[in-house]
């Protein structure tokens, strides 16, 4: 089965109650596409990552200020575009979640999860007005036994 090409973008306003309905977005491409439930979750788990990240820390919790998020399906490569409306903040001083002084942090574990569960992490700090991360996998389908 040859996967078409798939183009969604939804804007959400700044508030956690609003990344689930990312998060089911990207599921439901993932199922859409053929791809087995277990790994489809994880998908959505690191974009409600990047969203909630969009969320508390690009836009501090700002209900005014909006996340976009492009999702685009070419053959088997997803790629998830988040972006915010934040100030920016530099990946090199977020603390390493598996440090030892850390490990016990109820935070801080987003960047990291997000980098497990997909294949390239990206971050654009040049978008005018915020953050743009960007990430891919490399989505394989479910083989029918």
């Amino acid at each position: 089965m040859e996967r078409r090409s798939e183009r969604i973008e939804i804007t959400i306003s700044s508030r956690f109650e609003n990344i689930e309905l990312v998060q089911v977005i990207a599921e439901h491409l993932c199922e859409h596409a053929g791809v087995d439930d277990d790994a489809a979750h994880w998908v959505g788990m690191a974009v409600r990552e990047g969203v909630a990240n969009a969320i508390k820390h690009g836009n501090r919790l700002d209900v005014a200020k909006k996340v976009n998020t492009v999702f685009r399906l070419e053959g088997s490569r997803l790629s998830v575009e988040i972006s915010d409306q934040g100030t920016g903040f530099d990946p090199a001083e977020v603390s390493d979640p598996l440090s030892p002084p850390n490990l016990m942090k109820t935070s801080g574990r987003g960047i990291f999860y997000m980098k497990t569960f997909m294949d390239s992490v990206d971050y654009d700090f040049s978008f005018a007005g915020g953050t743009r991360l960007v990430m891919t996998k490399m989505l394989e389908q479910q083989t029918e036994s």
